[in-house]
C-alpha cells in the first residue's frame, strides 16, 4: 500500500505540470496569431519595367544621357587632336609656345571632365533629370503599394529587387501583379 501513495503524489505532480504546459502552449499561440504581422512580397524592378510612364521616362533619360555624352566625347576628341598636334610641332617650337598650346591643351581638358562632372556627376544634371521625370513614377509606385497595404492589411512589405536580400520568397507572397493592378496595369505573362 505504501507504493500506490507514493505513486500518487508523482501522478499528481505529472499530470498537474501537463497542465501548466498545456495552458503555457495555448497561451503563447493565441498571443502570437493575435500578433502575427501579414506580410509580402513585390519586386519594384519587375512593376516599374511593366509601367510605359517609366518606361517613356528612361527612354528620354537615355537619349538626353547620350546626346550629352556626344558633346563630352566631341571636346575629349578635340583634345586628343590638340596634344597630337602639339607632340608632332613640339620640337620647332619655343619654350614659351610650349608653355601656351600645353596651357591650352590643359584648359580645354579641364573643361571637358568639367562638363562631364557638371552633366553626369553625383547631383549633376542628369540625377537632377532623373529626379524629375522617374520620381512621380516611384510615388505612383509607393502610393499604390500602400494603398494595397491598407486595403489587405500588410503590415510589411518586403522589396525583393531592393538591396534588402531575400533568400527565398514563395510566389504565393508575391503581390507585384496585385501592385500593377492597382496602377491600371493588367499583368502581363506571369514573371
Amino acid at each position: 500500500m505504501n507504493s500506490k501513495l507514493s505513486q500518487t503524489p508523482q501522478k499528481n505532480i505529472i499530470a498537474f505540470g501537463k497542465k501548466i504546459l498545456f495552458i503555457a502552449l495555448l497561451t503563447f499561440t493565441i498571443s502570437s496569431t493575435t500578433n502575427a504581422q501579414r506580410y509580402c512580397v513585390i519586386d519594384s524592378k519587375y512593376i516599374l519595367e511593366n509601367l510605359p510612364e517609366y518606361k517613356q521616362a528612361q527612354s528620354k533619360l537615355d537619349e538626353i544621357s547620350s546626346q550629352w555624352q556626344k558633346e563630352i566625347d566631341a571636346k575629349l576628341q578635340d583634345v586628343d587632336r590638340m596634344y597630337k598636334a602639339y607632340q608632332s610641332e613640339q620640337v620647332m617650337l619655343s619654350d614659351d609656345m610650349k608653355k601656351k598650346r600645353e596651357d591650352e591643351i590643359i584648359k580645354k581638358e579641364k573643361e571637358a571632365k568639367d562638363l562631364q562632372k557638371k552633366k553626369f556627376g553625383f547631383e549633376g544634371e542628369l540625377f537632377k533629370k532623373r529626379q524629375e521625370l522617374v520620381k512621380p513614377v516611384q510615388d505612383k509606385v509607393y502610393n499604390a503599394v500602400q494603398k494595397m497595404a491598407a486595403s489587405k492589411a500588410y503590415d510589411v512589405i518586403f522589396d525583393k529587387s531592393a538591396d534588402l536580400s531575400i533568400f527565398y520568397a514563395d510566389n504565393k507572397i508575391d503581390k507585384s501583379d496585385e501592385v500593377l493592378k492597382e496602377l491600371g496595369i493588367s499583368s502581363p505573362t506571369k514573371k
